[in-house]
């Protein structure tokens, strides 16, 4: 498209931005949720134990309250199942680290534990892209329970307090659902409807591959949220404007544009407490909705389900994607654990820690984390030693410290990540005054140096393990989008083609393209590869998005000029 400039080969070693990295963003959209649900979810068991004067166990109950980190992004009915199994990942680390840490004292072996702990809970993470905060606290978890002194008879009352607060986060996360039902589902709605005014005001690659990947997610919000409700029927044909407004834009310009203004406005409107807006349906969308019925309708049956057991198969198998990032994750985080511990620090879990908040989809991505890391850890020490007398004033004000931090790291880190590390260093060392006052001087010292030692042994194996998968992942999201776009113009091609194989077509070309960019984004990022096949990513997103026009136009969603309507 006339959009889109060829873009230039990609040298093997990229050029490393420091300002760009640090520079702070407008706060997410509903920062507030995790940041509340954090809050309240360790709020409860903390201060049950300090009536109880057992403070000592704050460390396990800790381990279920950050449960309620996740899942703020995705509908009740998936929240449910994603939190739950979020607290079951998170048992079944902390039953291996505590086992472990009940067997042996030998710092090698517990490094090597917790290394290979984080390399298996950053596969699961990437391979199930459970979303922010992801793996990063598992590990901080699982990491600082091998180096908690443990006995065998102890690990089942431990484990029985996490399992208790894990139950309390999965209620204080899924209990919105009782008075604001449909609150994800109108969220993504909203962001797919304001991508599309984006895109609509001012079309071009970037714009148009964020609002196809929004209203994708508006989609896959839809489908996941369970049986359709009059609200959630208004919230499809939502979806269908926007759709129709990125197909609209997606052919040679000639096309009336959707008006953005009115795109917004909807967006506004969807994102309130009030009732969803009922524009009139735009073309295409009794088809549209037949399709996502009969998508919704193949999800819950036996064969569905099978289907996405293989996708997860896949994702963990041999040539997966993941698997490099892992295998960085794992030599990484047991080289930083080491050369900490043989610098003679006397928590050496965190520069594990650190080292496993490092590793990101590419290397470009890894070292904006780990500058970020490095700066809101060292800043994070100074204001652990301004707070920490007033922390020790009494036990009570020292839980209400670790509550406040709590939710600052939630509330900032939406800004940048370096800004919420700023408050999650404090919270983490004031953690370790539940278990007994230690020397300020020697822990604000022993941080300072895991920072760096796990950040630069982390950075440095990341550059030593290379991804060569990521090259391969761009040519199989070439051949999946190539095998997309022939079935769907084979679709439009066919004049008995029903709306169920149109729609089903369209979905399906519109993933494949969504994941054809992320592919190239990812090994766009990647050293020590081959240069990426630039004019081909650029012919497939072309000819993509002109069959995605047509079938639009076959759908009824758009009308094109007659001598734009070829594939």
């Amino acid at each position: 498209m006339s959009d889109t400039a060829i873009r230039p080969r990609k040298p093997s070693v990229h050029r490393l931005p420091v300002t760009d990295v640090l520079r702070l963003k407008s706060p997410a959209e509903i920062w507030y949720k995790p940041a509340l649900s954090v809050v309240v979810a360790s709020a409860v068991p903390n201060l049950l134990l300090y009536s109880s004067g057992r403070l000592d166990l704050i460390m396990y109950t800790m381990a279920g309250s950050l449960c309620a980190l996740y899942g703020h992004n995705l509908p009740y009915a998936r929240r449910a199942h994603t939190v739950l199994r979020v607290v079951l990942g998170m048992a079944a680390g902390l039953a291996v680290a505590l086992a472990t840490a009940s067997v042996t004292d030998s710092t090698a072996v517990l490094i090597a534990v917790g290394a290979l702990l984080a390399a298996v809970q950053k596969t699961f993470c990437d391979a199930t892209r459970i979303g922010p905060p992801g793996n990063v606290i598992f590990a901080f978890v699982t990491s600082a329970a091998l180096f908690a002194p443990q006995e065998p008879r102890q690990v089942p009352g431990h484990m029985a307090l996490m399992l208790a607060a894990g139950a309390f986060s999965w209620l204080v996360t899924t209990g919105p659902a009782l008075w604001h039902r449909e609150g994800p589902e109108r969220l993504a709605t909203a962001r797919a409807l304001d991508a599309a005014a984006v895109y609509a005001a001012d079309p071009d690659a970037r714009s148009r591959h964020a609002a196809a990947a929004a209203v994708q997610a508006a989609w896959q919000s839809l489908l996941a949220a369970g049986r359709p409700t009059p609200v959630r029927r208004e919230l499809e044909r939502l979806v269908v404007h926007a759709e129709r407004a990125l197909a609209a834009t997606s052919g040679d310009g000639q096309v009336p544009r959707a008006d953005p203004a009115e795109l917004h406005r909807w967006a506004t409107a969807t994102r309130a407490r009030g009732p969803v807006p009922s524009p009139a349906p735009a073309p295409g969308t009794v088809e549209e909705v037949f399709g996502i019925d009969a998508e919704r309708a193949g999800r819950r049956m036996r064969r569905g389900r099978r289907e996405a057991r293989r996708r997860l198969l896949r994702a963990l198998g041999p040539g997966s994607p993941v698997l490099p990032v892992a295998f960085r994750t794992l030599v990484g985080c047991a080289l930083a654990g080491y050369v900490s511990s043989a610098l003679g620090v006397g928590h050496p879990y965190w520069a594990v820690v650190t080292a496993a908040s490092v590793y990101q989809p590419n290397l470009a991505l890894s070292w904006s984390r780990a500058l970020q890391r490095t700066v809101g850890n060292l800043l994070g020490v100074l204001v652990f030693a301004a707070v920490i007398p007033l922390a020790r004033v009494g036990p009570l004000v020292l839980v209400l410290c670790v509550l406040l931090f709590n939710f600052a790291a939630e509330a900032l880190i939406t800004r940048n990540y370096w800004l919420g590390s700023v408050a999650v260093t404090p919270m983490a060392l004031l953690i370790l005054e539940f278990g007994g006052l230690q020397p300020a001087a020697e822990l604000i010292a022993d941080r300072a140096l895991d920072t760096l030692v796990g950040v630069a042994v982390g950075f440095l194996a990341a550059i030593a393990v290379t991804n060569r998968r990521a090259s391969g992942r761009v040519e199989r999201a070439l051949a999946s989008a190539g095998e997309a776009r022939d079935h769907a113009e084979r679709a439009v091609a066919d004049p008995a083609a029903g709306a169920l194989a149109l729609e089903t077509a369209r979905r399906r070309l519109t993933a494949a393209l969504v994941e054809l960019r992320d592919a190239s984004d990812v090994a766009s990022g990647e050293w020590w590869q081959r240069a990426l096949p630039e004019e081909e990513l650029l012919t497939a997103e072309q000819a993509g998005h002109r069959t995605l026009a047509a079938t639009a136009q076959r759908q009824g969603l758009i009308t094109l000029p007659p001598a734009n309507g070829a594939v």
